[in-house]
């Protein structure tokens, strides 16, 4: 898994109007769960930019008062007209505990069901994924080289070691449709 490392100040004073003057100054408060107490503190806008703006996932490496903790991104809260953030929840990571994150999906392989004129449909863009922090792969791979017209993968057919996968075992990720052209051609067939 990636890492990114970002610095952040203490926060003395946690209130909104603390908060509206590091927004302000181009800064978001944030705050880091899960240690032994919460610690509060301010990031600048510019370091999150390649954290929250972005497909990918990564872990943080987060420097607070010379502390260096390894985190992930809980949540982010965003404002409705700019799409700032507005607000970071981390999470400390624990070697020894489990955490689960959203991952992305990545189709490998060449379907033989789109290459007659079938349509690739993706339900799912990101699993739910619960592994130690050590084994969080950066993508969960899904083969389609199997995928013919009207076949489908499902969550409940992915097995991998090291991690599992939370969604709903009956949920598609993947399948492939019978597209409007050949349809079309299936009919003129027919006559």
């Amino acid at each position: 898994m990636k890492s990114i490392a970002i610095s952040g100040s203490p926060r003395e004073n946690v209130g909104k109007r603390d908060a509206k003057e590091l927004r302000y100054e181009g800064k978001v408060p944030a705050v880091l769960y899960g240690g032994k107490t919460q610690v509060h503190f301010s990031v600048s806008a510019t370091d999150l930019k390649g954290l929250v703006y972005t497909p990918d996932v990564q872990f943080v490496d987060l420097e607070v008062a010379g502390v260096i903790t390894q985190a992930i991104v809980q949540e982010v809260q965003f404002h409705p007209l700019t799409d700032l953030p507005l607000h970071v929840d981390f999470l400390a990571l624990d070697a020894k505990k489990p955490v689960v994150m959203e991952i992305p999906v990545k189709l490998t392989g060449t379907s033989p069901g789109v290459k007659i004129g079938g349509k690739l449909v993706q339900k799912l863009r990101k699993l739910r994924v619960k592994a130690l922090p050590a084994n969080m792969p950066q993508n969960v791979e899904v083969s389609i080289t199997k995928l013919d017209v009207g076949k489908s993968v499902g969550v409940g057919e992915l097995k991998f070691d090291g991690f599992a996968i939370t969604n709903n075992p009956a949920d598609t990720i993947v399948s492939v449709t019978m597209s409007r052209a050949l349809k079309q051609a299936e009919n003129d067939g027919k006559k």
